[in-house]
């Protein structure tokens, strides 16, 4: 038994290590070696890791789009105006997120719920098949202007005054919640890629119109942001990392 203890906790420590190391060493990288090698496979494999993240509901409203040749690179890169992050990039990938998709994602989920429930008419099945059929189109569905938003807002303040509820029912709070959903991605991708032995930097300040139709988006579709990829230049790192103090973040309750 004890054996047995030993090994795991040996096993979880070297894991611990493994991680300790990936995030010490991920940095945002504002310059790439352009001589070095690239292996475009491994943003493949860390891609297929990056579907795996977290998302609210299990709904997965993103996509990832890689632009790998030359034209279509250095376009982007000239919409990401011109960071160097993203012209010595090997590989920029567009993390978006698809609002319009939710009525076939809501599908997709209550007919897994369905197999996972099969012959069962318990409570519990009950609500979780009620969650996709019924919650999850109330606060998804949306008209142009968030009126039906407004209308949430409203029952969600109502209902809140005697129980607790969830108040982010607007338009607006599933915007965000999407756009949290694919920052998750993200940070997977990244770290993911720091364990292919790559680069990464994150950009948020690109021109979202241009970028949305170069990768052909719809209107309704969002860039959370382009991410780039590449083997690391000293010069790319500018300077030792830096944050706050923890006990200026970290807080017990």
């Amino acid at each position: 038994m004890n054996n047995s203890f030993n090994q795991n906790k040996k096993i979880q420590n070297q894991q611990a290590d493994v991680f300790s190391s990936l995030m010490h060493s991920r940095r945002s990288v504002r310059k790439y070696d352009q001589t070095a090698n690239f292996d475009h496979d491994a943003v493949a494999r860390a891609l297929t890791l990056t579907t795996l993240s977290p998302n609210s509901s299990n709904m997965q409203l993103w996509e990832f789009h890689r632009v790998i040749s030359d034209d279509k690179r250095m376009t982007l890169a000239s919409y990401c105006m011109g960071q160097n992050a993203a012209k010595t990039a090997n590989e920029l990938v567009a993390f978006v997120v698809t609002p319009y998709k939710w009525k076939e994602r809501a599908a997709m989920n209550a007919n897994q719920i369905r197999e996972a429930f099969d012959g069962r008419e318990d409570e519990t099945s009950k609500r979780a098949l009620k969650y996709y059929e019924k919650l999850i189109p109330f606060i998804y569905n949306n008209d142009r202007f968030g009126l039906f938003g407004l209308v949430r807002k409203a029952i969600s303040y109502f209902l809140g005054r005697n129980k607790p509820m969830v108040r982010e029912v607007s338009k607006a709070d599933v915007r965000v919640c999407l756009h949290k959903s694919s920052s998750l991605a993200a940070m997977t991708f990244m770290t993911a890629m720091r364990a292919e032995g790559y680069d990464t930097c994150p950009m948020e300040g690109f021109d979202s119109i241009r970028a949305k139709e170069l990768l052909g988006l719809p209107k309704t579709a969002e860039i959370t942001m382009i991410i780039s990829c590449g083997k690391r230049l000293e010069e790319g790192v500018y300077g030792d990392r830096h944050r706050v103090n923890n006990q200026d973040v970290i807080f017990n309750h």
